[in-house]
């Protein structure tokens, strides 16, 4: 039989600084949106790494946004964790370095954030955007054989 038991606060940050990826959710025009995201844990803080575009846009109008990060080795043995929280833009250029410094050394080519061209869809120019995300709330499940 398979137990589903809660991670501690501690296992959950654990997860969270191992994995490194994950589904933000926002809200766009007044429906849920779910996005895979790369993020940065430093600290209790969650950093998104993105460019300027429709989450960029739902996360200032509403900061509101849940990260949900899993790892899972097969239907037996997985763990997962949802971060409630709310984002913030960065907007202190030391901050922004900082953060920065953290995303490259941990993603060199800034991929999929940034693409060859530099040119999105709409034939916008590529701006980088870095959000804070501060948690709120932090439940997590672990798998466990009985």
């Amino acid at each position: 039989m398979l137990d589903i038991d809660e991670m501690s606060s501690k296992a959950i940050l654990e997860l969270l600084q191992k994995v490194g990826y994950g589904h933000l959710g926002c809200i766009h025009e007044g429906k849920p949106y779910v996005t895979p995201m790369q993020y940065y844990l430093k600290d209790s803080s969650i950093y998104v790494f993105t460019t300027e575009g429709m989450k960029t846009h739902d996360m200032d109008a509403n900061p509101e946004v849940c990260l949900q990060v899993e790892d899972v080795q097969d239907l037996e043995h997985w763990r997962s964790a949802i971060v409630m929280g709310r984002a913030e833009r960065l907007t202190d250029q030391q901050e922004i370095d900082q953060v920065m410094h953290l995303v490259k050394a941990r993603n060199s080519t800034l991929s999929p954030a940034i693409n060859r061209t530099w040119i999105d869809a709409q034939g916008r120019p590529e701006i980088i955007t870095i959000y804070r995300i501060h948690p709120t709330e932090m439940t997590g499940r672990i798998t466990s054989k009985a």
